[in-house]
């Protein structure tokens, strides 16, 4: 099917909104008054509309020439970026990035890291995404990100995939002090702990099945979208579980929340940023050497 309305109907639609006259809209797109005006008469016929009409010297937009600009600006905006996108991705700077942040991380780091890159380049599209154990592992295997930080290890596959070991992280078990449990006997065993509701944050995994780690509850959890939730709620006494060290330190200070031994410590964490190894990117090069560099700790 053949479409009346081009590229270079519409770039002349705009010329005339925009210069008032077909003939400064001529003189703006070098060309002879008579080329607008056939390109514009052309449209109108093929469409079976009228676009402009006169009001003293100024041609001026009908209720459907309106909308045929303000939806064909869109169109040309649009022609635009993907000839500046085809062009980045020739040179090899990928015209959109995505960045998956586990939720184990504030996001506080990345901003900074990206107000610089945007002094290099402005016009790259970067998203940024909150994922939750096996969901950050899952974005970069199906490609939701070409980069994922603050990811385990243990959820990576060993092949295709690249890891750079940013940070050691703690687990805490935390409680508020108004809890059954700060007042228990410590150190807390295995048998105590699973009495009580534990604050889980939701596996944001969309395709394969939810994971969850350090959960050792026979009651049924409370589950929350992000760590930052999680801990929330067990400030408020709504439960318990682990809790990054580098997230609670001002509220254990604070005694908002209590550290309570256990028994049975967890290990500690290895969180990393991955990649996949096939992609050879600038954009992805550029932040895996900043953040090669970054200190998380």
């Amino acid at each position: 099917m053949k479409y009346p309305i081009t590229l270079d109907a519409l770039e002349v639609l705009d010329a005339i909104d925009q210069k008032g006259s077909f003939a400064a809209a001529a003189n703006a797109l070098f060309r002879v008054p008579s080329a607008v005006s056939y390109t514009m008469q052309k449209l109108e016929q093929d469409l079976d509309v009228v676009l402009f009409q006169k009001e003293g010297r100024r041609a001026v937009l009908t209720p459907a020439g309106k909308v045929l600009l303000e939806q064909g600006r869109e169109i040309l905006q649009a022609t635009e970026r993907l000839a500046i996108n085809a062009k980045k991705t020739h040179s090899g700077w990928e015209p959109v990035f995505n960045i998956a942040i586990d939720s184990i991380l504030t996001f506080d780091f990345i901003y900074p890291l990206i107000a610089q890159f945007y002094e290099i380049l402005p016009d790259i599209e970067i998203n940024i995404y909150e994922e939750v154990l096996g969901g950050t592992a899952e974005a970069l295997i199906n490609n939701r990100a070409d980069l994922i930080i603050g990811a385990g290890i243990e959820l990576l596959p060993t092949q295709g995939v690249k890891f750079h070991k940013i940070q050691e992280v703690e687990w805490i078990f935390a409680v508020a002090p108004t809890h059954e449990l700060a007042k228990a006997a410590l150190p807390l065993s295995r048998q105590v702990i699973e009495q009580h509701r534990f604050v889980v944050v939701r596996d944001s995994s969309r395709i394969q099945a939810p994971q969850s780690l350090r959960v050792f509850s026979q009651r049924p959890v409370l589950s929350v979208p992000s760590i930052e939730e999680k801990i929330k709620a067990q400030c408020l006494g709504l439960g318990v579980g682990f809790v990054p060290a580098h997230r609670i330190e001002n509220l254990l200070e604070q005694k908002i929340l209590i550290a309570l031994p256990l028994a049975e410590p967890v290990t500690p964490s290895n969180l990393g940023m991955a990649w996949k190894t096939i992609n050879k990117g600038k954009v992805l090069r550029w932040f895996v050497e900043q953040l090669s560099q970054h200190d998380f700790s």
